[in-house]
């Protein structure tokens, strides 16, 4: 009886285990992610990213590569996570630039407004 219920028990811990890696395989493929962070970056080279955030533009183009070869390997899991932050890196670069070029545009309205103060004052 006990050689039985370890046999048994043994064939419970392989059934369990062979479920739990089919489950841990199991997660799809992030084509969806890869859509949304390909997509983010366009929109963060839109925003002229390049321009003011070449580093962090780059650094989710690089996650982006990297996710595809993960995706190759199949290892959906690692590739998804490397999209999400493709996507957030890319999504602040495009944030970071839109801020850059609304101070330019501030500070291009500041000198117009001084430069017209001084005129009303030569003309004073």
């Amino acid at each position: 009886m006990s050689k039985h219920t370890s046999m048994l028990g043994a064939a419970g811990v392989i059934s369990i285990a062979v479920i739990a890696g089919g489950c841990a395989s199991s997660v799809e493929r992030p084509d969806g992610e890869l859509r949304s962070a390909e997509s983010a970056i366009q929109q963060a080279v839109s925003s002229d990213a390049r321009d003011f955030e070449p580093v962090l533009l780059n650094q989710a183009q690089n996650r982006v590569a990297d996710a595809e070869e993960k995706i190759n390997r199949e290892q959906y899991f690692e590739a998804s996570r490397l999209l999400e932050k493709a996507a957030v890196d890319a999504q602040l670069a495009g944030a970071r630039s839109e801020t850059a070029k609304a101070r330019q545009a501030v500070d291009e309205v500041n000198r117009n407004i001084e430069s017209l103060r001084k005129r009303i004052d030569e003309r004073q």
